[in-house]
């Protein structure tokens, strides 16, 4: 093969290997998942608790507390892939929660917005369900048991440490 010929099959296998490359790369930031490190507890004025349940993708977050036996230990982290006003809704919980959103950046955030004891909804396939949004932007919700939020002076403003 002549010099010029194998410069250019080492570029297209190049080319190839790089395309791979950022295909596997890709396919691996799935839409809507979270890809960086995702704490697995929380501090709040001087507390520290452990969450019960960590959903990082789509499928994780819509299926949430539902059908899932409640606590006043149990805390869920729903972990977005960046801030927004995401809305959520009671369909299928069995006990009333309270729902925190939080604007976190590193290892600390602030809540942003909090709805206490949301009532659960058992209408047919959530047809009904109030639907709670915030008034402002948040990448990370955490779901306790209603009371959860008052028994920890929790409140918008508040200051969460995670680890």
């Amino acid at each position: 093969m002549a010099p010029s010929r194998k410069i250019l099959a080492l570029c297209v296998i190049a080319v190839v290997a790089l395309l791979v490359i950022y295909t596997v790369y890709e396919s691996s930031n799935v839409p809507g998942s979270v890809t960086s490190r995702v704490p697995s507890e929380f501090s709040v004025n001087g507390r520290t608790f452990v969450f019960t349940y960590v959903a990082t993708t789509q499928q994780e977050r819509a299926a949430g507390l539902m059908n899932r036996k409640v606590t006043n230990a149990t805390t869920m982290l729903f972990a977005f892939p960046y801030s927004s006003n995401w809305a959520f809704w009671m369909y299928d919980t069995n006990t009333s929660l309270d729902m925190i959103w939080v604007n976190a950046t590193g290892d600390s955030g602030r809540v942003v917005y909090l709805m206490a004891g949301a009532p659960p909804c058992f209408n047919s396939f959530g047809y009904g369900c109030t639907t709670y949004t915030p008034s402002a932007p948040a990448n990370y919700v955490i779901e306790a048991k209603a009371g959860f939020a008052a028994a920890n002076g929790i409140t918008t403003g508040t200051t969460l440490l995670f680890s």
